[in-house]
């Protein structure tokens, strides 16, 4: 038979259907490999899908929290959103969200790799650039949305988050507040278009959040 290219040569052969012409030339053995790089596709993806974790905390305007997180995390962080959490309302807006009628706090959610940065360490952040001691506010900001608090999304999520508040007791001479609540990833409501990385947009709009130490 007229030799027609090999195997691994044929990123086209994936786009034939069964019985059509191939590149390869033993048809069993295209099967074949078509039938493991599929296989081998959909394990990677899900590798990829499942290599990654989710922390998601409230501490004030979330414009400046992700700012902060982006600018400290860099390529550890693979994705981050704006929005509300912990509240009622099954659909919150912003609007909705500042009337302090809903329930909901300003929350960022971060989409991590774990083997860049620990949840721990996360959170560690999370007491630096924020003031955990005011209830129900930050700066200039008040209200219940602005509340400080770590939504943990697993049992070893809040064991750590218990421990690093502990810690981080001593770097502040006021009690922390901070709430430690469980929800699921799915009870974050990604907020407006117009509000993620709002401060990449509007780098002179209105952040609160710095550094402490």
């Amino acid at each position: 038979a007229e030799y027609m290219g090999t195997p691994w040569q044929s990123p086209s052969m994936l786009r034939h259907p069964v019985g059509a012409q191939s590149r390869c030339f033993p048809n069993a053995l295209c099967l074949a490999f078509r039938a493991s790089f599929i296989a081998a596709a959909f394990r990677h993806q899900h590798t990829m899908a499942s290599s990654t974790e989710f922390a998601t905390v409230a501490g004030g305007c979330f414009w400046g929290m992700e700012k902060w997180y982006r600018k400290e995390f860099g390529a550890a962080i693979k994705a981050s959103a704006v929005g509300y959490i912990g509240g009622l309302d099954p659909n919150p807006t912003y609007k909705a969200v500042c009337s302090g009628t809903t329930g909901h706090a300003e929350a960022l959610q971060l989409e991590y790799d774990p083997d860049k940065v620990t949840y721990e360490q996360l959170l560690q952040y999370f007491f630096r650039i924020h003031d955990p001691t005011t209830p129900n506010r930050q700066g200039n900001d008040v209200g219940t949305q602005y509340r400080s608090a770590v939504f943990y999304h697993s049992d070893a999520q809040k064991a750590v988050a218990e421990k690093v508040k502990q810690e981080m007791q001593s770097k502040w001479n006021n009690k922390i507040v901070t709430e430690i609540a469980k929800a699921d990833v799915k009870d974050f409501h990604t907020g407006e278009d117009y509000h993620q990385k709002y401060l990449d947009k509007n780098p002179g709009g209105y952040c609160n959040h710095r550094p402490r130490w």
